[in-house]
């Protein structure tokens, strides 16, 4: 694996927004005060006279982002994401959710995976908060390849929008030539008859190393990478629960209120069957090295493994 490109899906987002800009001239970026970290900076180095730092006032951005929405123009919010879904909740409800704007939030350092940076920042609860605001489209993009397709789409989509980008460098696997992102449009990304995985964010990458171990142990996996969280393509993935007959759900997130619980509504509506959730078990983070807080927490290919295994 050492050979296998690494990009930090904030760094896509940076640079996503700099190759919107050259063919769309309606859209504005605001910062509040982290541009360097959520690689805004990026934008702001090509088109200054777009960019607007907004302090440490996170709120405040949302505000203006919503003010700014409502005069025709595209507004992309960016900060970390226990500042967007955290701290500017209210303002993300009432001025963008509750008028259903044009505001594009760039939520960056998101899970455990923000590292020594500890609880504090580590926001594993943000995907449950955004998912109950009415009309949010919530998007979780696993490499490089997507987290740009999702800011094209978002940009194109009408109502507001959360995008869930992460601090790590994880592999890019989806820059093949048939690769096609859409909106609450889950993919297959493999075929399986014994067990369902469906992912998202950087969990993704690790779910298809997991059904490559699983396969040598005789377990057939089907992999799905569920970026958009809201609207769940409830359609996939309750089809392959029905052939598969049991499902792992993956996120670096809370098991409560994020993807695992939106796979679990939909299955008990539709095609109740055993689930199995991997994620952070109802606790904070903790500070230390991404890659090992991962492992700790179980949410890596050896966790989802387990997960399956346990079946």
């Amino acid at each position: 694996m050492a050979d296998v490109k690494k990009i930090a899906t904030r760094e896509s987002y940076g640079h996503a927004l700099v190759d919107l800009a050259k063919d769309h001239d309606d859209f504005v970026v605001l910062d509040a005060d982290l541009a360097a970290a959520t690689k805004t900076g990026i934008f702001k180095a090509a088109y200054p006279d777009r960019f607007f730092d907004c302090g440490i006032a996170e709120s405040d951005m949302m505000g203006i982002a919503a003010g700014i929405a409502t005069t025709g123009r595209v507004a992309f919010a960016s900060t970390f994401a226990m500042f967007a879904a955290g701290r500017a909740f209210e303002q993300v409800r009432n001025s963008i959710g509750y008028p259903h704007l044009n505001v594009k939030i760039g939520a960056t350092h998101a899970g455990i995976s923000v590292g020594e940076d500890g609880a504090t920042h580590q926001c594993c609860e943000d995907i449950a908060l955004m998912r109950t605001i009415p009309g949010m489209t919530v998007v979780v993009p696993s490499d490089d390849v997507e987290a740009r397709a999702v800011v094209k789409a978002a940009y194109e989509h009408e109502g507001p929008v959360y995008m869930r980008f992460a601090r790590l460098a994880t592999p890019v696997f989806n820059d093949t030539p048939d690769y096609h992102f859409e909106l609450g449009k889950a993919v297959t990304l493999r075929k399986g008859s014994d067990v369902t995985i469906v992912a998202c964010g950087l969990m993704v990458g690790a779910a298809l190393e997991a059904a490559e171990s699983l396969a040598k142990q005789g377990v057939d996996a089907e992999v799905i990478n569920a970026h958009t969280v809201k609207p769940l393509d409830a359609d996939t993935i309750c089809a392959s629960a029905e052939r598969t007959g049991r499902v792992v759900t993956a996120e670096e997130h809370s098991i409560l209120g994020g993807l695992g619980g939106a796979v679990c509504e939909a299955l008990s509506e539709r095609h109740p069957v055993p689930v199995r959730r991997v994620g952070v078990q109802d606790t904070f983070g903790e500070s230390g090295p991404a890659v090992e807080l991962l492992h700790k927490y179980g949410l890596d290919a050896a966790g989802i493994e387990k997960a399956a295994l346990s079946f």
